[in-house]
């Protein structure tokens, strides 16, 4: 079974840094793309980043220069740098993969911005 666990949320004043941590288990890590998404009250899950398995990087524009996606296919893990933080990147982010038509999440990790 496909299991996603990430880390790395935590508490940021504006103009700060983070990593998450996303660590894959139960299939072909190094075959599989790896999105990172983020979801705020009322409103939909949205995608912040994804990494294909052959390295390709894509972003939501709003975090397009701040953001970078990257993955260590040794150790089973994407990472998320998150850097100059604004109040309106707080939301649970989640880790996800597709395998065989199947969606797979972790539990989400808690990012909060403020002063």
């Amino acid at each position: 079974q496909v299991q996603l666990v990430e880390s790395g949320g935590g508490l940021v004043q504006p103009g700060g840094s983070l990593r998450l941590s996303c660590t894959v288990s139960g299939t072909i890590f190094r075959q599989i793309p790896v999105a990172w998404y983020r979801q705020v009250p009322g409103k939909a899950r949205e995608r912040v980043a994804v990494i294909s398995s052959g390295n390709y990087a894509t972003y939501e524009e709003s975090v397009k220069t701040r953001f970078t996606i990257t993955r260590d296919d040794a150790q089973k893990t994407v990472y998320l740098q998150m850097d100059t933080l604004k109040p309106e990147d707080a939301a649970v982010y989640y880790c996800g993969t597709t395998v065989r038509g199947t969606t797979y999440w972790g539990q989400g990790t808690q990012v909060t911005v403020s002063s």
